[in-house]
């Protein structure tokens, strides 16, 4: 029997219950093989561990992992990004290859930097905490075990809590040397930074709505070419000054001013618990509107703004408005009815409970005729709520939405809000939400009647203003200010014309507002999709996108006032593809925005003929958004828009059966303009079908 000498041992591992191989391992002592003898080797049947805890970079790497805590012996000495979370790329083929061509690379640096060490001085200090791949030796104390965020979602070392001093940014100070054709970079990995923002919002002590946003700033740069000669510190250039001026961008061209509204409350109490006496059954519509109406009610101030504008304005009037509450329990009980397809006369009886009460507490406060900042909430509230839930088959009685803003006028006033966003000589540091709104209203709103705003003079003296001529319209609504006040002043021209103006006379103002249009689009650049290259949303291009879409909108409704005018005429239709085109580039879907742009779709889609690209395009965009499409302004304005169309094949179908032929093409222009002359109008449709809708 041979004896086995004590420098060899047999390597028995424990099995695992997950994952267990099995392996025969030989095994020849020294004095077997001095004595030549021919027995057998010993063979061994073991069971081999394969570890499914080390981290993801010797994973991808196929190298054995120690495991080490916070980062491994191997990722340590080679200065890699120790992984023990999946990362991102691992769930993709691609991303893998990436990302090992670009540990291929760090080593490959690494074993450079090394062999040039004594033409670099080794005593530079880096960057405290700016990257997590600098140790050089697994016994050096990574900042990493010190600095590592208790976040699951992020892996960078920076500590936002220590000072900065000028001796550890030495390493920018010295110029790259530059080593067999490369250059070599300090080992500083580009990184990125999640800011993650979480709320939660508590009413009587119970969750309601919980939000939370993330916002994510990468430093990577793409390096300059081989070959050319870098700057010392400080640098200097125009590479320099794009990088500096690309990241400056990212960080403050995204977001709108947050403190432009004055919202007549106190935000403090948005961030608090709101305490509200209800029953159970009020408490139920209560919680249905803050988490599914809330969240819907300003989607592009929410994009402006990056948070929840929309929980800082609503919910302290819903804690000290009883007007307010009664008229948000009443949407909440519509928007329930809606969306869930519930019929019975409980639901009904909620929505006009509260629907009354809102009525009956309005009525005694504008009696009392004092407080008048709570009474113009509650009174916008029941007109643009309606523009968000409901269906156009609902027949509950209401008042329409014009009635009520007869009464915003007389607030309005009474408040002077016009004349504080008027007064060149005390311009406001915040311009008053109430007055945004209702502007917002009144505009798109004398659209639906073909009478003029109530506040034309107003937004005429803000369009002619030089410093003070935002209303904050853009961060509302989307649409470029300037453009909405031509809206205003094309309703204006259409009542003018309603009252009988004579046509050269009006085919002046119609070029003299069409040249005005044309300025707005000065200095306007390419449009492009609204995302920034790390796929986050731009609300700047957000922004241009949507007031493109306005503004041909507005063209579109200006050549309608023509005399003579028909949906087939090449200049129309020209228009409509633009618009089109346009329309592609705003994010679709229930998530989207095209919920923002229902009068747009209104005004383009009214006159597009049958065959055109608009159709199929519009169509395609109510597919998409699904079953929200049926509420709101959105759903009323999609019936509207095909019984304008169904009327207006009508016609056609009954022209080209007089003329017995299947085609128009072959009659005379005169026949044809006779017939275009006759295209359905979607205001005569609203008023053949009773319908009092605002569509904005």
């Amino acid at each position: 029997m041979s004896t086995q000498s004590p420098n060899h041992h047999e390597d028995i591992t424990k099995t695992s219950s997950v994952n267990m191989t099995t392996t025969t391992t030989t095994t020849k002592t020294k004095a077997a093989a001095k004595a030549g003898t021919n027995a057998a080797p010993k063979q061994k049947t073991q069971m081999h561990r394969r570890s499914r805890t080390g981290c993801y970079t010797c994973r991808l790497r196929r190298k054995k992992c120690d495991e080490g805590s916070p980062m491994c012996t191997a990722c340590k000495h080679l200065g890699l990004c120790c992984e023990y979370k999946r990362p991102m790329w691992w769930s993709n083929n691609d991303a893998r290859r990436k990302q090992k061509d670009e540990i291929k690379m760090i080593i490959k640096r690494k074993k450079l930097s090394e062999k040039s060490s004594h033409t670099i001085q080794t005593s530079i200090n880096t960057p405290p905490g700016l990257s997590h791949s600098l140790p050089t030796s697994a016994t050096f104390s990574d900042p990493l075990d010190r600095n590592r965020s208790a976040s699951i979602d992020s892996h960078f070392g920076f500590n936002f809590n220590s000072p900065q001093h000028g001796q550890d940014f030495a390493a920018f100070a010295t110029p790259q040397i530059h080593v067999n054709g490369e250059y070599m970079f300090p080992p500083f990995s580009p990184y990125e930074i999640d800011m993650k923002t979480e709320r939660q919002i508590f009413i009587n002590d119970i969750p309601t709505l919980r939000e939370s946003t993330i916002s994510t700033f990468s430093t990577y740069q793409t390096p300059p070419p081989p070959g050319t000669i870098l700057p010392s510190f400080p640098l200097e250039g125009e590479w320099t000054e794009q990088v500096f001026s690309e990241r400056r961008e990212s960080l403050t061209e995204e977001t709108f001013n947050a403190n432009f509204f004055d919202f007549a409350c106190d935000p403090a109490m948005a961030s608090s618990q709101v305490a509200i006496e209800l029953d159970d059954g009020d408490q139920k519509l209560l919680d249905h509107f803050v988490q599914h109406v809330l969240p819907t009610i300003f989607p592009i101030l929410e994009s402006n703004q990056h948070g929840s504008i929309s929980s800082e304005l609503v919910l302290p009037s819903l804690a000290n408005n009883k007007g307010y509450l009664h008229c948000c329990l009443s949407i909440a009980a519509q928007h329930f009815k809606s969306t869930m397809g519930i019929q019975n006369e409980e639901i009904d009886s909620d929505i006009m409970r509260h629907r009354y009460a809102t009525i009956t507490w309005l009525c005694e406060a504008l009696n009392r005729d004092e407080n008048h900042r709570p009474i113009l909430d509650a009174t916008l509230g029941l007109i643009f709520f309606q523009c968000i839930v409901g269906r156009p088959e609902d027949t509950l009685p209401d008042i329409p939405w014009h009635q009520h803003f007869q009464a915003v006028v007389s607030l309005v006033q009474k408040l002077d809000l016009a004349g504080l966003v008027s007064d060149i000589t005390k311009p406001l540091a915040h311009t008053p939400f109430n007055m945004t709104l209702t502007s917002w209203i009144d505009i798109l709103g004398a659209t639906m009647l073909g009478s003029s705003p109530l506040f034309a003079h107003t937004y005429r003296n803000k369009h002619l203003s030089i410093n003070n001529h935002s209303l904050g319209l853009r961060e509302l609504m989307g649409c470029e200010d300037r453009v909405m006040y031509l809206i205003s002043e094309i309703a204006c021209l259409e009542s003018l014309k309603n009252q009988g103006m004579d046509d050269i006379t009006l085919c002046q103002h119609v070029r003299g507002l069409g040249d005005e249009i044309s300025n707005t689009e000065v200095n306007e650049g390419t449009l492009v999709e609204p995302y920034n290259a790390n796929g986050t949303l731009s609300p700047k291009q957000l922004s241009k996108n949507i007031t493109a879409a306005f503004r041909l909108a507005a063209r579109i409704y200006l050549c309608s006032l023509v005399p003579g005018f028909y949906p087939a005429q090449p200049s129309c239709m020209g228009l409509v593809e633009k618009l089109t085109a346009v329309l592609q580039l705003i994010p679709s879907g229930v998530n989207g925005y095209d919920r923002s742009l229902t009068w747009v779709y209104l005004i383009g889609g009214s006159v597009s003929v049958p065959g055109s690209s608009f159709r199929d395009f519009f169509e395609n965009r109510v597919a998409q958004l699904g079953d929200v499409a049926n509420s709101g302004s959105f759903g009323r304005m999609t019936v509207l828009l095909r019984e304008v169309w169904l009327q207006y094949e009508a016609i056609l179908a009954a022209a080209e059966a007089a003329a017995g032929t299947s085609s128009l093409s072959s009659e005379t222009p005169q026949q044809q303009q006779q017939v275009n002359a006759h295209y359905v109008r979607w205001r005569e449709v609203m008023q053949i079908k009773g319908w009092d809708y605002l569509l904005i």
